[in-house]
């Protein structure tokens, strides 16, 4: 997270924060998807991010596009206002669902006719009142990760009860179906972080950032990009067909001479 520090001056209270020049991801992928090995590099930025945070006992709990800060020199999670101890104890008469929603969304979340903002992130359990943990957070990686994959948020809803139920109980479509140049591999890590259940999910960061890495270096065939694995398996049908024609052709043929060389 960015280096924040603050103090007081006579009866002023200040805060110091970094200056970051660059953008932030939603803002980028309001002008489309990121290319894969952009993609790849900083998903891999994101994810070492949570990690860190993660090792140091602290579930982010609101990472999100906005949320995210796009620079010369990578990516920087940012806003950790939300970000919690597990186990610390929340503020009097708060659910885990309001204490959870963040402070900066600029939509309302019940707002007729609009797409509702933070909730997108929130992991099934969250939802049913379970405490958020590094599991949760791993949830909004993978709806992260699906955004830029699609530029299409994973999961939507023109009121706050169609967005749970949409989360709840749906799947979003394979990202390989709106951008097919996305990596199988890629695919299933995204789907490894949106298993409903915390239990069937990716369970650390450093995971995450470890198979971002292995699919940028192209070390396994399940990091050619789907369209292109597609068209390799439709040659190879090819192939095989027409080795199999000729072979008839040929058996075919040696039977005739074989019929005519008895008949003289």
């Amino acid at each position: 997270p960015p280096a924040e520090t603050g103090g007081e001056s006579g009866d002023t209270v200040f805060l110091v924060m970094e200056h970051l020049d660059g953008e932030t991801l939603a803002h980028r992928l309001a002008r489309g998807p990121l290319p894969v090995p952009e993609l790849l590099a900083r998903g891999t930025e994101i994810a070492d991010a949570l990690d860190r945070a993660h090792r140091a006992g602290i579930v982010h709990r609101d990472l999100k596009p906005g949320n995210v800060m796009l620079t010369k020199g990578g990516a920087k999670l940012m806003d950790f206002g939300l970000a919690r101890v597990p186990g610390a104890p929340r503020a009097p008469g708060s659910s885990v669902v309001e204490d959870t929603i963040s402070p900066t969304r600029s939509q309302p979340l019940t707002a007729e006719g609009t797409i509702v903002g933070t909730f997108q992130y929130m992991a099934p359990e969250v939802l049913e009142g379970a405490e958020a943990d590094a599991r949760s957070d791993l949830w909004a990686l993978g709806c992260v990760l699906y955004e830029m994959a699609t530029a299409r948020k994973a999961f939507g809803g023109r009121s706050q009860a169609s967005l749970i139920s949409s989360i709840m109980s749906s799947e979003p479509p394979a990202p390989s179906t709106l951008a097919p140049l996305t990596p199988p591999a890629l695919e299933q890590l995204i789907q490894a972080c949106l298993a409903k259940d915390p239990e069937d999910r990716v369970q650390t960061a450093h995971d995450v950032k470890l198979e971002l890495g292995w699919i940028a270096e192209g070390s396994s065939r399940a990091g050619v990009p789907a369209m292109v694995a597609r068209r390799r398996r439709g040659r190879e049908r090819l192939a095989w067909t027409l080795a199999a024609v000729a072979v008839a052709a040929a058996a075919a043929l040696g039977w005739s001479l074989f019929q005519r060389a008895r008949e003289r």
